[in-house]
């Protein structure tokens, strides 16, 4: 076994507070490890993913405070390198991830949003990490250090956002469809587990190149789509894609100004399901469209990152259908090359999720 180093390199976001026109920026940093206790494992990380929240947290676009100077970012994948002399179920060697939240173990707990890694907390871009044992879950075994680093943010919540209708669909065999706006981390993930799942996906961009490349990754005709900016109209989109009925589950990933379109989109009894404010804080619509709920019998859910029990969930469906998401990777950076992954990823020009590997 290799000799565990005393210091290790690790990226952190610059004092103050950051706006549009002042942005905070990225810095690698040298830090001291530290101490292993009886409950705690010590990981090397080896990839780590970027999602909107961490490019949102340097500008102040990022509604919720976030730690001064914190280590940014929530996805990794990682290796056991040491445990501590309580710890059962992880050995040296073992490819695991972290939860996002901390404490949020079955998903019944409480007071567990202020936990979060890479916000309030310090994050995973850094070489090496303590965490407590019961925070980490071991990675499907046929996934890439880079293909398991996307999961703990982005994929728990397209899972979280789905997971209804995969089980319809896999335990029930029922008809389900799913709406996923945009082609970011969420999303793209989202329609890896449709398509697993026998779910019908229909996928929205302003590209009409990045959408001939999302639907390759289905069978012909299995995976839907259209140009959001050259059609407007959602709802109808959306329904002369389904028949007329509607989607089971609208992500959205735009926040509120959406919400009137993505209820109109919705087939009976169906959910918005708010994963993200990629459109701001705001919507320029009247209260009473929010009506639109009771005629469908539907409902908003806002959507976290979930619980260490649905991350077991969402890694055991990975298993059992040998899901890849080597189309979910856009690009990977060094580690050197940070402040560029983080300039990549605030242009928008991704499909899916931008890797910095360690």
């Amino acid at each position: 076994m290799a000799a565990i180093p005393t210091t290790y390199r690790a990226a952190r976001r610059t004092r103050g507070v950051g706006t549009a026109e002042t942005p905070l920026g990225i810095e690698l940093v040298t830090e001291t490890l530290g101490e292993v206790r009886p409950g705690d494992v010590l990981v090397r990380v080896r990839a780590a993913s970027l999602n909107f929240r961490d490019v949102a947290m340097l500008d102040g676009r990022y509604p919720i405070p976030a730690l001064e100077r914190g280590v940014p970012a929530s996805d990794c994948s990682a290796e056991v390198v040491a445990v501590g002399a309580a710890v059962a179920g992880f050995a040296v060697g073992d490819r695991v991830a972290p939860t996002l939240a901390r404490y949020s173990l079955t998903g019944d707990e409480d007071n567990v949003f202020h936990t979060v890694l890479g916000g309030d907390t310090d994050g995973v871009l850094r070489e090496y990490a303590v965490f407590a044992a019961e925070q980490l879950v071991h990675l499907p075994r046929h996934l890439s250090w880079e293909e398991g680093a996307t999961i703990t943010c982005a994929g728990m919540t397209a899972w979280n956002a789905l997971k209804a209708v995969v089980a319809d669909s896999l335990d029930k065999g029922k008809d389900k469809a799913v709406l996923l706006k945009g082609t970011g981390g969420v999303s793209m993930f989202g329609l890896l587990v449709a398509l697993a799942s026998g779910v019908r996906p229909i996928i929205t961009s302003s590209s009409d190149a990045k959408l001939a490349a999302v639907q390759k990754l289905g069978a012909p005709g299995a995976v839907l789509g259209y140009n959001y900016g050259t059609t407007r109209d959602q709802a109808a989109a959306v329904a002369a894609l389904t028949g007329g009925l509607g989607v089971d589950v609208v992500v959205n990933t735009d926040g509120p100004a959406s919400l009137p379109a993505d209820i109109a989109s919705l087939r009976r009894r169906g959910t918005v399901a708010v994963v993200g404010f990629l459109g701001g804080p705001d919507g320029d619509w009247r209260p009473s469209e929010i009506l639109g709920l009771i005629a469908k019998g539907a409902h908003i859910s806002g959507i976290d990152g979930g619980s260490k029990r649905d991350f077991e969930e969402l890694n055991r469906l990975l298993e059992d259908k040998q899901v890849r998401l080597e189309p979910l990777v856009d690009r990977v950076f060094s580690f050197d090359e940070t402040e560029k992954a983080f300039a990549y990823m605030n242009a928008g020009k991704h499909v899916g999720k931008v890797v910095i590997r360690l």
